[in-house]
């Protein structure tokens, strides 16, 4: 072979191994670029949510943003939000716009198998509902044949509203479909529908946060099971495993009542597991790619799954949703929020 053709194709081979490296992942992406990518709604109040009076980001989903930034980099400010509808999220990971997403996302299996997604541990357990104005003296969704049912474009909820009505048989109903929460909730107060559907979290957070919520009614029909996830690309193990272990640890912290209050005491703690979990003698860091320490990162910084759900949606907020005797308690309390074992 001349020695100008072994140059181009070593120079070939290398650039093909640059395009497609065996071992590229995302961690290494975002370790490099110091930074998360966070996508996450900023319409949905409890979740992903614009505080207008502070001008920060707050909610379930942006808190497990920082925990993921801590657990990451260590750091839970090394995070940079980026704004995603229910149509623009599954594009925004694809095109590399994020790295992963937390945004009120329902688990379904042709998002992991059509879409191309794998999705994190469940974090929040939601059903899909619907909201109307007291005045209209609505009771039941069955009501509704002949109303005009508004929801959000790219939404899970739309296909499960086209299944309700045919099903029901309603004749003249109609669905209309608006960009994110915000312009839903606007074309109920302003009259352009009769009906608001999404998840039933999402409907409270907007009763509790509207200027007078005794206005508007939940109705107790719930129309499809909503369990929600972060979701990372696919076939990204390295990446995937750090942030559904980073996950499970939440839950656990929980489940072992380490706190953000106690965390100081509990890295003095002599049990092994425990010594192991914080990241104080060895831990599971290494194995994932990140520091030791990386689950005592994100306690510090967010607290552990209870602090988080007690902050954006506990007993002290407008939207209070109550964990007690359902699927969002702890399993050590009858609940569906559960870690593998780390002993």
């Amino acid at each position: 072979m001349r020695l100008s053709n072994c140059f181009l194709v070593l120079a070939l081979t290398a650039s093909a191994l640059a395009a497609n490296p065996a071992s590229a992942t995302v961690l290494d992406a975002v370790k490099q670029r110091g930074t998360l990518n966070c996508g996450t709604d900023n319409t949905a109040p409890g979740f992903g949510y614009l505080n207008t009076k502070t001008g920060k980001m707050e909610g379930l989903d942006v808190d497990f943003c920082r925990a993921m930034a801590a657990a990451v980099l260590g750091d839970a400010s090394k995070v940079n939000f980026v704004v995603v509808t229910d149509k623009s999220r599954f594009n925004a990971l694809q095109t590399g716009q994020v790295d992963v997403v937390f945004a009120h996302t329902t688990v379904k299996p042709v998002r992991e198998s059509a879409i191309g997604i794998d999705f994190l541990p469940i974090n929040f357990y939601d059903g899909t509902g619907v909201m109307v104005k007291a005045s209209s003296g609505v009771k039941s969704v069955s009501e509704l044949d002949g109303a005009t049912i508004c929801t959000t474009q790219g939404s899970g909820t739309e296909s499960t509203l086209a299944g309700t009505i045919k099903a029901r048989g309603f004749k003249s109903t109609k669905v209309l479909t608006f960009e994110n929460l915000e312009k839903l909730f606007a074309a109920l107060e302003g009259g352009r529908c009769n009906a608001m559907s999404t998840d039933k979290s999402a409907l409270a957070a907007w009763r509790g946060n509207s200027a007078q919520p005794a206005d508007y009614v939940i109705l107790p029909d719930t129309l499809d099971k909503s369990p929600f996830a972060g979701f990372v690309v696919a076939n990204d193990s390295k990446w995937r495993n750090v942030l559904r272990w980073a996950t499970f640890a939440l839950f656990q912290a929980e489940e072992w009542g380490i706190t953000s209050e106690n965390l100081g005491e509990k890295l003095k703690s002599q049990d092994p597991f425990l010594q192991k979990f914080l990241g104080v003698k060895g831990g599971f860091g290494k194995d994932f790619g990140v520091a030791d320490d990386f689950i005592a990162s994100m306690i510090k910084a967010v607290g552990n799954y209870g602090e988080i759900y007690d902050r954006n949606l506990g007993q002290k907020t407008p939207y209070f949703i109550d964990r007690t005797g359902t699927p969002n308690a702890t399993w050590a309390k009858g609940g569906a929020e559960y870690s593998p074992p780390w002993n």
